[in-house]
């Protein structure tokens, strides 16, 4: 059964799945390339790939993974606050499994799959609502 509301579907996510392993790659790519090529340190070099790869994610997330429609100032800022709260949540539930004696990777495993569903649910109903005109 597919089961569509909106912008949620299981081809909206596997596409969210595409790009974000997209912008994951771009952001290691430019990190070490930054690294290696210009001897920046690591955490400023991923700091960049990271803002960098965001406006790659935005993009394609609007074009690829969700159509957007209309003009992006209002999609833009509602994703950077739902980056934003994706950061905060990782952080959360990273330190709560910490603190319950999770191994980090486990923990990290685990926050970062709660920050996917976050991500994915926050912008396809929320950052790429489609309006609908009366």
């Amino acid at each position: 059964m597919h089961a569509s509301t909106g912008n949620l579907s299981s081809r909206s996510f596997l596409r969210f799945l595409l790009v974000g392993g997209g912008a994951t790659l771009l952001q290691y790519l430019i990190m070490a390339a930054l690294m290696t090529l210009f001897a920046v340190s690591a955490v400023r070099a991923s700091t960049i790939g990271f803002l960098l790869s965001a406006i790659f994610n935005y993009w394609a997330n609007a074009r690829f993974t969700f159509a957007a429609q209309g003009g992006h100032r209002r999609s833009i800022l509602r994703f950077a606050v739902t980056l934003c709260a994706g950061l905060a949540i990782n952080a959360l539930v990273l330190y709560a499994f910490k603190k319950m004696g999770a191994a980090v990777w486990l923990a990290q495993l685990i926050a970062t799959g709660v920050v996917l569903v976050w991500n994915y649910t926050i912008n396809a109903i929320w950052t790429f609502r489609k309006r609908h005109s009366s």
